[in-house]
């Protein structure tokens, strides 16, 4: 039986920074199972890497917007990092900018605020919250309060939608309900995987 080798401090840390989903109030929010892979049971891409699920949606979701919103917009996703202040980023799956503003890319994390956010579910450890909605509900008001206008947040465990604006009622329905994107584009997850044969269990 072979004996796993104890990391040292060092690789400790630049583990931990590799497996940082998150940071927030200056506390990093590690990617779940993030303990498996310093205890080696598993390497970082085990945990990093997106569900078949997950890319299945996010294709599906990023292909719809690129059509339907045209060419004023960039679509970006691939687990974006957004500083939402000073020290503190988020991981998003999906963000809407107006095409002018992604003319000089920023090598590294952005600091410019997405018009909308899609989220689908979420890589990140939990164990520090009580449960996924005190999670979501903390992202979702950070992003807006960072300048977001719109987050739109996928729950495929029980196909539910969570939509949130700043001075509005957010809204959770079923995900088969057209959801208003942008002005006049709406986006109907349950059609969409209808339309590829795609069932959702």
């Amino acid at each position: 039986m072979a004996v796993k080798e104890k990391l040292s401090p060092q690789k400790r840390r630049e583990l931990l920074k590799v497996l940082t989903y998150e940071k927030v109030d200056g506390k990093p929010i590690y990617y779940r199972d993030y303990k498996r892979v310093l205890k080696g049971e598993l390497p970082p891409e085990a945990v990093m890497g997106s569900s078949e699920l997950h890319a299945v949606l996010l294709l599906l979701i990023g292909r719809f917007l690129m059509d339907s919103l045209g060419e004023d917009y960039a679509i970006l996703g691939g687990k974006l990092g957004f500083f939402t202040s000073p020290g503190n980023f988020r991981s998003l799956d999906i963000a809407v900018y107006r095409k002018e503003d992604m003319k000089n890319p920023a090598d590294g994390y952005t600091k410019k605020a997405p018009l909308v956010v899609i989220e689908i579910d979420t890589k990140a450890d939990l164990s520090r919250y009580s449960s996924f909605e005190e999670y979501m509900y903390e992202k979702t008001t950070d992003l807006l309060d960072a300048g977001v206008r719109k987050v739109i947040w996928y729950i495929t465990k029980v196909k539910k939608v969570l939509i949130a604006e700043n001075g509005k009622d957010w809204i959770t329905t079923d995900w088969d309900r057209d959801i208003e994107v942008l002005k006049g584009v709406k986006l109907n997850l349950k059609k969409l995987l209808d339309e590829e044969d795609i069932q959702i269990r």
